[in-house]
């Protein structure tokens, strides 16, 4: 992978049969305690995972039929980065100690921390295979795992199967997308128009923001997900649908922004005080 390479409504399906409510706000409050950059956000509000709101900004709004699997080949490793970066925020997995040798990023083994359920399908899959995998892997073996570009037909199984579709039932779900049966010449094919443009404006304008923020250079004191976001957006190559409605200034401004992160010492802003450092590894991962 390198820098120009590729690169949830929360789906709350266990069910207890004792207290099904309980269950989903244990989840939450766990996933709050574990991510500092947990957005609540208003209630009136639909709250995204990183992986929807990476899809949702490469649906480009005079191609809101477009059908889910036919898309550039860098969202796929980059929807399976915001899976890991996910993960690593709401507290279930880290990476290993880097030792006495001070190992790299990309050298590291991903450990599950907690296997406590998020509430979300594809999230608890991915985790279900890292607890079952001894010994453990690294960021980059996930990545290429969960996508399934991977040269090992041992590890296919890992492959997480119709990502983009299932997303894309996600945000049908919230209410963001719905869905139709378009006809393509011979067949019928599904769909998922975008219904709700006041979400798409909304997130757009947050990247936006995020990149045109003068405190974004400093990552230390910058939201957790808004950074995760912009770097996952340019590594899904879904970046430019974002930036392309600011002025010229603006958009030079931001480019420039996102670059300079891009620049950073990966390894460097890892070691600070309260790191994710699965972001950075995921980050390194994309950058190499």
């Amino acid at each position: 992978m390198n820098r120009s390479d590729g690169l949830v409504q929360r789906r709350n399906v266990i069910r207890d049969s004792n207290s099904d409510g309980a269950l989903k706000e244990n989840h939450d409050v766990d996933d709050k305690k574990n991510d500092k950059n947990y957005d609540d956000g208003d209630s009136k509000e639909t709250r995204l995972t990183l992986m929807e709101e990476v899809l949702l900004l490469g649906l480009k709004d005079k191609e809101v039929r477009l059908h889910t699997s036919f898309w550039n080949d860098c969202i796929s490793s980059g929807l399976r980065g915001c899976i890991l970066i996910e993960l690593g925020l709401r507290g279930r997995i880290e990476l290993e100690r880097a030792g006495m040798r001070r190992k790299g990023l990309l050298s590291r083994k991903v450990i599950v921390k907690s296997d406590t359920p998020t509430g979300d399908v594809l999230l608890d899959e991915a985790l279900k295979h890292m607890k079952e995998t001894d010994p453990p892997e690294t960021v980059q073996s996930w990545i290429e795992y969960l996508s399934g570009e991977t040269w090992n037909p041992m590890k296919l199984k890992y492959q997480l199967k119709n990502v983009r579709e299932r997303l894309a039932k996600n945000l049908v779900e919230k209410g963001v997308l719905t869905t139709e049966k378009q006809n393509f010449l011979l067949f019928d094919m599904t769909t998922h128009p975008l219904t709700d443009n006041v979400v798409k404006c909304r997130l757009v304008k947050k990247v936006q923001e995020a990149a045109l923020r003068r405190s974004i250079s400093d990552v230390a004191h910058t939201d957790k997900r808004s950074l995760a976001l912009l770097m996952l957006a340019h590594s899904a190559d879904v970046l430019e649908n974002a930036f392309a409605p600011l002025s010229d200034e603006d958009y030079e401004l931001a480019t420039r922004r996102v670059r300079a992160l891009l620049d950073l010492d990966f390894e460097a802003e890892a070691m600070r005080t309260d790191a994710c450092e699965i972001m950075w590894a995921v980050f390194a991962a994309f950058t190499k």
